[in-house]
């Protein structure tokens, strides 16, 4: 403690006080400390490694593997950060998957929502019983066109309904793939690309990250082919889909010299 006052920048110093925190269960301590002695030359590979362990004990995931990226960057034989970058991605997928069933839970439970529950007109509600629309479900699976065809249901019901499923982040015919089948609701495969092994495979060997991840998984999307049959405009007309996401499955693809529809 007396050296790293004396000199805030002593690596060595701070590395062994760092190291000492930790084996005391100062967490928090040895989390800045290995910080601090990581923010100048020289570097060293022991506080790399021991930050990103105490970054996965926090379940800091993303830092956790940003440590031992670092170490495998500059020593690719490194087996011990190697395998805890495995074991990350592991917990990773892990914990993405937890939160995936939970929130594909919380959206089926929103879709099978009556539309009796909310406040529309009785002109809108008449309209939808006639046209066999019972959950807010049903109407993510049809086309506002469909629903301007019905008898008595004009613009006026629509901009309710379409208010109404704004306000829980939903929108009339995002889910019309389902209705239609895959097939049918988005465009077939370019010939070249039909049969190309790649597009058999799942989405999850492009290895993106977790937001880009959910988004697959909130729109259906379970194999490259399904993927290259959306265009980039369908895919950031996703909820939280944006442009981050976007070039990140561009980057993806172009490694497999693969494009989305009209790219």
């Amino acid at each position: 403690e007396r050296a790293v006052d004396m000199d805030p920048r002593h690596s060595r110093a701070i590395f062994r006080l760092a190291g000492e925190n930790a084996s005391r269960g100062n967490d928090e301590d040895a989390i800045r400390l290995y910080e601090q002695s990581l923010s100048s030359p020289p570097f060293y590979l022991g506080a790399i490694l021991n930050l990103g362990l105490l970054y996965e004990d926090m379940e800091n995931y993303p830092a956790a593997a940003f440590c031992f990226r670092r170490i495998l960057e500059a020593d690719p034989n490194n087996e011990m950060a190697a395998m805890y970058l495995k074991d990350i991605e592991a917990a990773d997928n892990m914990y993405y998957d937890e939160e995936t069933a939970r929130n594909e839970a919380r959206m089926k439970q929103l879709l099978d929502r009556p539309v009796t529950d909310f406040e529309l007109s009785v002109r809108s509600r008449n309209c939808l019983h006639a046209m066999d629309i019972h959950t807010l479900g049903d109407l993510t699976r049809v086309s506002e066109n469909d629903l301007l065809a019905g008898k008595n249901f004009g613009q006026t019901s629509l901009d309710e309904i379409r208010e109404m499923l704004s306000s829980f982040g939903l929108h009339i015919g995002q889910n019309l793939h389902e209705a239609l089948g895959t097939e049918g609701g988005y465009a077939a495969l370019p010939p070249e690309l039909a049969d190309n092994p790649a597009t058999e495979k799942p989405i999850s060997d492009l290895g993106l990250s977790v937001r880009s991840r959910k988004c697959m998984s909130r729109l259906g999307i379970g194999t490259i082919g399904e993927l290259l049959r959306r265009s980039p405009d369908e895919l950031l007309a996703s909820r939280n889909f944006g442009v981050t996401s976007l070039n990140e499955i561009r980057e993806k693809l172009t490694e497999m010299n693969l494009k989305l529809r009209n790219d």
